[in-house]
């Protein structure tokens, strides 16, 4: 299954942007899917992961209460609502398929299928 992350753009710090992740070539439906960002001159860093349900969320502490993954199985997508921006949130994010059906790992290395990144800016 290939991935495509996209919704990047520009917004001020204390905006809104919504990033969408499409599935194609296959169906992600059953594992758990998951949102990394990689700012630059930094590592990879976990953002948020979703069961395939999409009834269980997991949200690095640093994004926790700002950000929301959803998913629509329907559509073979799944997207990523970011309030309350700030600048360090400045970053490519990137969606990725989990090797998991049920658990929520924050491991880079647990997921298998990485999309294209989508690039935010956020301006103080």
């Amino acid at each position: 299954v290939q991935l495509q992350a996209s919704g990047g753009g520009l917004v001020q710090a204390g905006g809104s942007l919504r990033l969408s992740c499409a599935a194609s070539g296959g169906t992600f439906n059953n594992v758990v899917i998951g949102w990394f960002r990689q700012a630059p001159g930094k590592e990879r860093e976990f953002v948020g992961a979703i069961d395939r349900n999409g009834i269980m969320t997991y949200y690095a502490d640093s994004v926790k209460g700002r950000f929301t993954i959803s998913r629509d199985n329907a559509k073979n997508m799944m997207y990523l609502q970011m309030s309350s921006l700030k600048p360090e949130d400045t970053a490519v994010y990137s969606c990725a398929v989990s090797r998991y059906s049920a658990f929520l790992s924050r491991r880079a290395a647990d997921f298998l299928s990485w999309g294209q990144g989508t690039l935010v800016t956020v301006s103080s």
